[in-house]
């Protein structure tokens, strides 16, 4: 493709590439990201590949190899259009009978459609699946139409035609205007109005600004920014493109958590590609524009995250917040003002400018605008990405997109990452935006929600995150340094028996003292985790350090496994599984457990097939 002069070209090839698409009667979308190449999409697509050339369809059939379309838990599946068709936990196997009879005939496969496993149907349409159904796609909708590795796919879609519309008859105060009208807040966590940080940035002092993009994902089980990079990355860079207009910036860094190498991949691809066309480079379009970006690596650390920390690991030093007496809008990277957003937050700007502000604000609540991406994970059916608008409830999210999972009650939902804080049940009639979720003691964060059930101890859910803020701290200042610390082996303690009532109201005292005197937003809010539970489950707080007693069964030290003898049949499963040799007991008759050679390590529960095992 030659080099684009002007807004003109833009239009002229996506009439072209448009023109291109026309000429398939069917498109085969296989989504191959990260995740579904972790269930082996790789080798499906690679299969109906060979199928499709092996039949003689490729003029026919476009097999489209895309990102991934968020339905993790159905990984690997199939998407065929027209017709919304679409097939779960494909194997290779399958191919052969897929391109035979969906693809040569229009013939759908039953065994391969979604089962509703409330109700036994089985869903032919993927827009019908409760999954998809229940959601307001905004951002991820595009993840099934473009490749990410092609930016004609991008530019088929209208890709680019934000930032010619910006560059042609918008200056960067009617941008900033647009913005900062539409309502869009940050969505890396804290939720800074995008619009005045862009508008301070430009403001202050300098000719020479940068803009970033976040992409240091740290929270774990979240991974909504590595979806998108990696799914629809030309999205980001236009959005960035566009912020660095409105900021008066002439270059860009954006910063790929270490451990995303497809997502830097595509990435440097998009970036060399939006090069190749004068879409990033000098004057840019014809325009006075000139505006380039990098690729940063992350420095492998969760305060890399913090945006001062971010900036001095892009500027080659050790990953360490400062104080934030100066803001980074006025003295950011390399001390020069720099505005710094998160992959969702640029990703959402191109569409903004094309569809208006009053489009954006239309949806979401007073206060909190547009639609949010979540990565929903733990105790339910359907793990994946979801899109929602804000003020969606926590309720319709868990039960209507995620589904509960079989047997047990949904206890309470983890928001926020180790920033954030664990709701219980009863809070799940919340809206979900940025102020509701503050309001309870939790936080949205940069999207991670995990769902836990009654067999999930509160207290323990405290220790995982206090043990990972322990090892991810920067060490820089004392409270996050020696509080986390000291709050660690409190709960440490609690766990294992040794609790008291003194050491529960010192574990308070210093997580209030620690969000009042941390350096930095990740140390201030490193007590959320432990203030949430002791809010909303001070009763196992308390069993633990009265009782000696774990509700949920899952503290050790204060559990004892025994054997139910009006359940136990004697079949045996369990003295054999038992790699301690606790379990003793003849064939047919009831066993026993030896309670002094029994390590807990819950292999008998887990293999007796009649519940015979009790968790005391």
């Amino acid at each position: 493709m030659a080099r684009l002069e002007k807004p003109e070209d833009l239009e002229n090839l996506r009439d072209s590439l448009r023109e291109e698409n026309r000429g398939f009667r069917l498109r085969i979308i296989i989504p191959n990201g990260t995740c579904c190449r972790a269930s082996g999409s790789q080798a499906v697509i690679d299969a109906v590949k060979a199928e499709i050339s092996k039949q003689g369809l490729e003029k026919e059939v476009f097999l489209h190899i895309t990102g991934c379309h968020g339905f993790c838990q159905q990984e690997p599946n199939i998407l065929f259009e027209p017709g919304n068709i679409a097939y779960c936990r494909v194997k290779p196997g399958d191919a052969k009978e897929i391109v035979e009879k969906t693809v040569g005939n229009g013939e759908v496969i039953e065994r391969l459609l979604y089962v509703d496993p409330l109700t036994g149907e089985r869903i032919r349409r993927e827009g019908d699946i409760p999954f998809y159904k229940a959601q307001d796609r905004q951002l991820l909708t595009n993840n099934k139409l473009v490749d990410p590795l092609a930016i004609e796919d991008y530019i088929a879609i209208g890709g680019y035609g934000a930032l010619a519309k910006v560059l042609e008859g918008m200056g960067p105060e009617e941008v900033i205007r647009e913005i900062k009208a539409s309502g869009l807040r940050g969505r890396g966590g804290a939720g800074f109005p995008t619009g005045r940080k862009w508008e301070e940035a430009r403001e202050a002092p300098g000719d020479e600004k940068y803009v970033i993009c976040n992409a240091d994902e740290g929270d774990p089980g979240a991974y909504m920014d590595r979806c998108l990079l990696e799914s629809n990355p030309h999205a980001i860079l236009e959005g960035m493109m566009i912020g660095a207009w409105a900021a008066g910036a002439g270059m860009g860094y954006v910063y790929v958590r270490h451990e995303y190498p497809l997502a830097v991949q595509h990435t440097r691809n998009a970036v060399m590609q939006a090069r190749a066309l004068g879409l990033l480079g000098e004057n840019i379009l014809g325009s006075n524009f000139s505006f380039d970006i990098e690729i940063a690596r992350g420095g492998g650390a969760f305060v890399c995250g913090e945006s001062t920390a971010l900036m001095a690991s892009v500027e080659g030093k050790v990953g360490e917040p400062r104080p934030k007496d100066i803001h980074t809008v006025k003295e950011g990277l390399w001390n020069k003002p720099t505005v710094l957003n998160n992959v969702e937050t640029w990703a959402n700007v191109p569409s903004i400018i094309l569809n208006g502000s009053d489009w954006f604000a239309s949806k979401g609540t007073r206060g909190s605008k547009g639609t949010k991406i979540f990565a929903l994970t733990g105790k339910i059916r359907n793990t994946g990405l979801v899109e929602v608008a804000m003020g969606t409830t926590i309720h319709d999210i868990v039960h209507n997109i995620g589904g509960a999972s079989d047997g047990r009650a949904v206890k309470a939902i983890q928001t926020g990452g180790p920033s954030g804080g664990c709701l219980p049940a009863s809070q799940f009639g919340l809206p979900v935006d940025f102020d509701s979720l503050y309001d309870a003691g939790s936080m949205m964060g940069s999207g991670g929600m995990v769902v836990m059930d009654e067999k999930t101890c509160m207290v323990d859910v405290a220790k995982y995150f206090l043990k990972f803020l322990q090892d991810e701290s920067c060490g820089k200042c004392i409270p996050c340094r020696v509080g986390v610390s000291r709050m660690l082996e409190i709960v440490t303690d609690i766990t294992e028996g040794r609790g008291t009532r003194a050491q529960i109201d010192l574990l308070k005292e210093l997580a209030e003292t620690i969000g009042q005197t941390a350096l930095c937003g990740l140390g201030k809010t490193a007590p959320n985790p432990v203030l949430s539970t002791l809010r909303y489950f001070g009763d196992e707080y308390l069993a633990h350090v009265d009782e000696k007693r774990c509700p949920a069964g899952v503290c050790r030290p204060l559990i004892r496994y025994a054997i139910d003898p009006e359940k136990c049949n004697g079949c045996g499963v369990c003295v054999r599984s038992c790699p301690h040799e606790a379990i003793s007991g003849q064939k047919k008759e009831v066993h026993a457990i030896d309670p002094e050679e029994c390590r807990k390590c819950g292999i008998c529960a887990a293999e007796c097939k009649f519940d015979a095992i009790m968790v005391n």
